[in-house]
This record gives C-alpha cells, structure tokens and sequence, in this order.
C-alpha cells in the first residue's frame, strides 16, 4: 500500500522535489528526516512502486527514485527493467544501502544509477544530492559529446573587459620573463615549451589550457601508477575501499611529483608556468579569477556528481580555494569543491578583486611538494 507523506524538518536551501521512494528497513528513518519541500511517495514493495510508476503520465512522474537495496538483488533487476522503458529511461534513481556491499555496489555502477549511498551518513548530503541532480538534470552533458556541443557562457562585460585589459598589459610587461623561461624549458629537457591540454571551463565549454611545460614527455600517461602521491586522496576510507577510493577521488596533485623537471620544480614553485594562461584569459577561454579549469578525466567525475555547479561560474587562473588554501597543506577535497560551488554563485567584480590581491602573497609562500 503506498502512501504520500510530506516530510519534516528545517532546511534553508532546498527545491520543491517529487521522491517515489521503496524501503521498509533502516533507510525509512532517513527518509523522516528529509525537509518538508520534499513530497515522498512512499511504497513498501518493488511492486507498489511498479503500479504507482505506470499509472503516471509523463507530467506526472516523480523528479527522483530512492530505493533501498535488498538481500536478493531484485531492486537491481527492477532498475534494469524500467531503464527499458523510454518513459522512465531519465529518471534520476538512487540508492541506498544498509550496509556495504561491493556487489551492490558493482550492480549499481553497471545500471548507472545517479548515486548509491551506504548508511550511515549525513543526511544533509543526500539533500545537496538530490536538489542538484533535479536542478542540473537537463545540463549535465556527457564529455563524448561536448566537444561538439554549441554550450556558450558569456562573462559580465565588466568582467570581460577588465579581464582583457589586464592580461594584455600583464604579456606586455612579462614579455622578457616569458621569452627567457621558453628559451631555459628547451635547454633544461627534451620536449616542447608549451604544454597543452584539454580542459573543461565555463558551462562546460572544452578548450586548449597553456602552461610552460615543467614535467617530462608523457607524463600524463603515468597518473594512474603514481595514484598513491595524490594529494587529495582520502586517507580516511577504510582499506576494503581503496582501490574504489583511487577511481572515485576527482581532484589529482600529486605529492613530490617523479615527473617533474628540474627547472620545472623552480617554474612551479614560483608560478611562472601558469603565466601562458595570460592568452587564455585573453582569448576568452578563461577569467583572470575563477574556478580552476579540469582536465577532462577530472571532470568526468563531476558530470554526475552534485558539485558540477562549479562549471556554471567562470574559469580563471586564481580562484577562492588557493586563497583558503594558504597554509593548509591538505585541504580536503570536499572543502575544494565546495569553495568553487561557493564562488559560482556569489563571484562579483569586487569579490574578484579581493581574490586578486590576496593571491600575491599566496604565490610568494607557496606550497613546496
């Protein structure tokens, strides 16, 4: 028998959210917590929550699907039945387990299910969780198919302005600094001057990012090996999730860096290397202050995450988290995200200012790894 209940609760920034849920053990305790803009469709059987889905129309349809997994693996088969049907084939589905499971877990990696959640945790997670993937459904583009997507972001004209008058009169100036560190990357090691790779900016838009190369040919190819130097790993996940931990992890920085060069551990160290993004910010394809443009394998893992919100904010060459970051030496990867999420929505002309002259002395005591 199902039933609809409008939850309790007391939450500040939440979206008005249709939930079919399914589950009668520990999960339904959580679902009680859930804020009251949450309008819950509660059923106790995979079956009830088959017949309330086919009696809807496509108006109709629940924003989400919270499941709770079961012993004898029939939530996986459900899933995979109503993945069939082009009816319910975009609906966001997630679920949540009781315990940790790693075939669970393999199931729902292979139905690509929106997330999977193992009990205990917080609450307030799932809400983030939810509200975004409801608000980011229709702009969470897979990467395959954005390089030939027309996604268009304009910058503020003040900002745009500013960012082109500052980064010409900064190449300018920098012009002999810029010509000598070329001229010692080509005498220091085999290879050549610019590094280029392909980032994930502004509204998702991919492009061409510059840098003085300061690691040796192919070092991109030796990430996966050297995956135990990331500086974002969790150390706190417990041992049976490493490896999970190792693929799941969205940021890379890696700790005493094999690959680097000698004079690229000195163009680091000081930021020189970062200085080509000067054409960048000139081209338009990034900001002077934003959030950190990602590699592609990076934002992979945010497409179907609910921290993507960073990509509807500038890219830039300095952001809010290197700022916060000054003299942390390990800075979490969800205090990461969340700064950027926090500066895509509240980045301003004079905020970008701030970032700016707080960044000097950040380049001036940075980090040696």
């Amino acid at each position: 028998m199902s039933q609809i209940i409008k939850q309790g609760g007391d939450t500040n920034t939440v979206h008005h959210l249709s939930i079919a849920y399914m589950g009668t053990g520990s999960t339904s305790l959580l679902i009680k917590e859930l804020p009251s803009e949450f309008f819950i469709n509660k059923h106790h059987a995979l079956e009830e929550l088959q017949d309330y889905l086919d009696n809807q129309s496509i108006l109709t349809l629940p924003d989400v699907i919270l499941i709770e997994t079961d012993s004898e693996g029939k939530c996986f088969e459900f899933i995979e039945k109503i993945k069939k049907n082009p009816l319910y084939r975009e609906l966001i589905i997630v679920l949540i387990a009781s315990e940790r499971d790693k075939a669970w877990k393999a199931s729902a990696l292979k139905l690509k299910v929106h997330d999977f959640y193992v009990m205990p945790f917080p609450v307030e997670h799932l809400i983030e969780r939810l509200n975004f993937l409801v608000k980011f459904k229709l702009i969470r583009p897979q990467l395959s198919v954005l390089e030939n997507s027309d996604v268009i972001y304009k910058l503020p004209q003040m900002k745009r302005l500013f960012d082109v008058v500052v980064s010409a009169i900064s190449i300018i100036v920098l012009a002999p600094v810029l010509i000598l560190t070329a001229i010692l990357i080509r005498l220091d090691s085999k290879g050549p001057i610019i590094y280029k790779s392909r980032r994930v900016g502004t509204g998702y838009n991919i492009f061409d990012f510059y840098k003085f190369r300061s690691m040796r040919v192919g070092a991109d190819r030796q990430l996966e090996d050297l995956s135990d130097l990331n500086r974002y790993k969790n150390d706190e996940t417990p041992e049976e999730e490493a490896d999970d931990q190792k693929k799941r992890t969205t940021f890379i920085k890696l700790v005493n860096d094999p690959r680097i060069t000698r004079f690229g551990s000195f163009i680091r160290r000081t930021s020189i290397d970062e200085l080509p993004q000067l054409f960048n910010v000139l081209k338009g394809d990034m900001s002077l202050v934003g959030n950190r443009p990602l590699p592609l394998y990076e934002a992979e893992m945010l497409t179907s995450n609910d921290w993507s919100q960073r990509f509807m904010g500038p890219a830039g060459v300095t952001g809010l988290w290197q700022i916060k970051s000054r003299g942390k030496k390990d800075i979490s990867e969800r205090e990461r995200k969340k700064f950027d999420n926090f500066y895509a929505t509240k980045y301003s002309f004079w905020f970008d200012f701030e970032i700016l002259i707080k960044t000097l002395p950040v380049i001036l005591h940075k980090e040696k790894f």
